[in-house]
C-alpha cells in the first residue's frame, strides 16, 4: 500500500547490498550496553542499549528490548520494543511489536495490533550514511597474510605398494647355563 515500485536504476543505484539473512543472536536474557555495526544479520530476543547502525537485517524478537538514539539499517523487523527513531530502507511491525520513535523510511509494513508512537517520513531514498563495508575484518586479513607468506607444503605422492614380506622362520635355540658349585 506505501510501498514505490523502484526502477532497474534505482535499484541498482545502491552501494553494496544488504545481508538479508540473520547471522548474530543476541539471545533472550541477555543484556547488552554498547554499539552494533558492520554488516550481517542481526536478532536481538535480550535488551540492548546504545547504538545501531548494519548494513543488512536487524529483528527485534518478541522479547527484544531496544533503546537506541537512532537505529540505523537496511531492513527493521520489530516484533519486542524498539525506543529510538529508526532510519532504514524497510521496516516492518509485526502485531506484538512497540515502537516509540520517529521514522523515515521508503517501504513501510505493519500488522493489526502493531503500535507506533511517532512520525513516520516516507522517502523516495533513503541515506543511512553507513560506513563502507570493508573487504575483510582486520583479523581475516592477518589471516590471509599469513597462509600468502608461509612456504607451500608439498605432499609426496604414496609409493606404489612393496610386494609381500616373505615369512621368516625363526630357530629356538636352547641356552644351557651352569648352576654355580656345580663341577
Amino acid at each position: 500500500m506505501f510501498k514505490r515500485n523502484s526502477t532497474p536504476t534505482e535499484a541498482s543505484s545502491q552501494p553494496s547490498q544488504a545481508v538479508e539473512r540473520i547471522t548474530s543472536v543476541l539471545g533472550a536474557g541477555v543484556v547488552w550496553h554498547g554499539s552494533i555495526n558492520g554488516s550481517g544479520g542481526v536478532r536481538i530476543e535480550g535488551a540492548f542499549e546504545g547504538e545501531i547502525a548494519l548494513r543488512g537485517m536487524l529483528v527485534v524478537g518478541e522479547t527484544g528490548r531496544v533503546t537506541c538514539q537512532n537505529v540505523r539499517a537496511n531492513t527493521v523487523i520489530v516484533a519486542g520494543a524498539v525506543r529510538g527513531n529508526i532510519t532504514t530502507q524497510k521496516l516492518e511491525i509485526r502485531s506484538s511489536g512497540r515502537v516509540w520513535g520517529d521514522v523515515v523510511t521508503t517501504a513501510f509494513v505493519t500488522e493489526e495490533g502493531a503500535f507506533l508512537r511517532g512520525q513516520i517520513r516516507m522517502e523516495e531514498t533513503v541515506e543511512l550514511d553507513l560506513e563502507p563495508a570493508p573487504e575483510s575484518t582486520p583479523s581475516e586479513a592477518a589471516q590471509a597474510e599469513s597462509i600468502a607468506s608461509t612456504q607451500k607444503i608439498v605432499i609426496p605422492e604414496p609409493e606404489p605398494a612393496a610386494p609381500a614380506p616373505v615369512p621368516v622362520i625363526e630357530s629356538t635355540q636352547k641356552v644351557v647355563r651352569k648352576k654355580k658349585g656345580a663341577a
